[in-house]
Formats: structure tokens, sequence, C-alpha cells
């Protein structure tokens, strides 16, 4: 039996771009992982066309035929699906350097829908050319490999909070999730309202309002410049 041998040599380019995607993929803290290493960015932005969105400008729509990917350079999109009776639950939010439509690249039914927080700009991709796109780009094909892997293990995360936590089991670990160390205690990084959070944690405006209500006249939670603090550490979910 013959055996033909084959050069498997990796040239220094390519694994310089793959050690990028590799570095852009596990540098960083939860909100750093999903963004695009600058240099990568650059990159992609010049193979789109830029695109300004105002405010509450609707982007994506859940349940239409994918046709681009968006690639934000400034601003913030959310991610969120809708009830049949107009309730809205937050899927994720995405600033400068991540992206939003990769589940164009089948050609099926968006997933959510997609409306700029603020006034955004998008680098967009038309989803003919993503395929080119990964071909020629190695290491955003390895990013966005990264990135649908960790939808996958936040999803699976979602659904275990919803079938096996309560509103304020659901809410303390999205508090934790959001907030950020300072001299002051945890801050949570956005201004949330109460219905910011109950859109996240899938429940209602008033129930969230009930909790908070408790966690403040216990001391542990206190609103300053219109962010949530946490003081103390929040009492275990049962």
């Amino acid at each position: 039996m013959e055996v033909h041998a084959f050069d498997v040599s990796i040239s220094r380019d390519a694994v310089s771009c793959i050690e990028r995607a590799r570095l852009s993929c596990v540098t960083g803290g939860a909100v750093q992982e999903d963004r695009l290493h600058p240099k990568l960015l650059e990159e992609m932005r010049s193979l789109g066309t830029t695109r300004s969105f105002r405010k509450h400008a609707i982007l994506i729509n859940e349940a239409e035929r994918g046709n681009a990917l968006y690639i934000v350079l400034t601003g913030r999109l959310v991610a969120y699906a809708s009830s049949d009776q107009g309730r809205d639950v937050i899927l994720g939010e995405h600033g400068s350097g991540e992206y939003v439509g990769e589940l164009a690249l089948d050609g099926g039914l968006r997933a959510a829908s997609v409306r700029a927080a603020e006034p955004t700009t998008c680098c967009v991709i038309p989803s003919p050319d993503l395929q080119d796109v990964l071909a020629m780009h190695p290491e955003f094909a390895l990013h966005l490999v990264c990135k649908l892997t960790r939808m996958v293990r936040r999803a699976t995360e979602q659904v275990k909070r919803l079938a096996l936590q309560d509103v304020y089991g659901r809410l303390r670990q999205e508090l934790m999730e959001l907030s950020d160390e300072t001299a002051s205690g945890l801050v949570v990084r956005e201004r949330l309202t109460q219905q910011d959070l109950a859109d996240r944690v899938g429940s209602s405006r008033e129930m969230v309002n009930r909790v908070l209500k408790d966690l403040s006249a216990g001391g542990y939670v206190s609103v300053q410049q219109g962010r949530y603090v946490i003081h103390r550490k929040l009492p275990a979910a049962r």
C-alpha cells in the first residue's frame, strides 16, 4: 500500500493570525471576551459598509431571515425577545468591538431582535459575503467559534436559572455579574431601571421592586447617582 506524504507546514503569517484570534478569545473578563482585537476590528471594518443608527432603531427583527452581520464601532446594541403581549426579555448587550447577526451565516431565521440602546455606528457585512470573510480571515473564524461556544454555555445557564431559581435568585446573580468592585462596594456598571432588571431576569417590575425594597431595608443595596451599589454580601438564594 502506497502512503503519500503531505506538507503540513504552516506559514508564520497563518500562525500569527490564529494566535491573535486565540488571544482575542481568551483575554479579559466576561465583558471583554466577545470583543474583537483592535487590529482584527480594523481589518473587518474595511470589508463592510459603515452605517449609523439612531437610539431605539431596530436593526434585526426576530423570526426574519438573516441578511447581515453587524459589528459595533461606537454605541451599544441590545438583543431581546418579545412575547405576544409585548413584554421584552433582554438577552444581551453589545458594545464597541462586539458583533451581532452571526447566525445569519446559515441563512436561517433570526432568533432574537436587536435595537440600538443609544446612537450607534456599525460595520455591516452582508450575509453572502460572510463565507468569503471567514475563508480570508481565519482569526475571525476562530473568534466566531469561540463566541458561539460561549453563547451555548450562557444559554444553558439561563435555562438553569429560569428552571431552578426564583426571582430573587436570578436578580441576585444578575446584580453580581453586572457589578465592579469599587471603594463604595460593588457598583453596577450601568444605570438600570427596575424594568430593565425585570426584563433581564424574566420577571415583572413589581416583583423586582419588592425584592429591591427588601434588600434596601436590610442595608444590602442602595442607589447612588443612578446606579445600584451592593454594600455587603447578598443573602444566599434559596
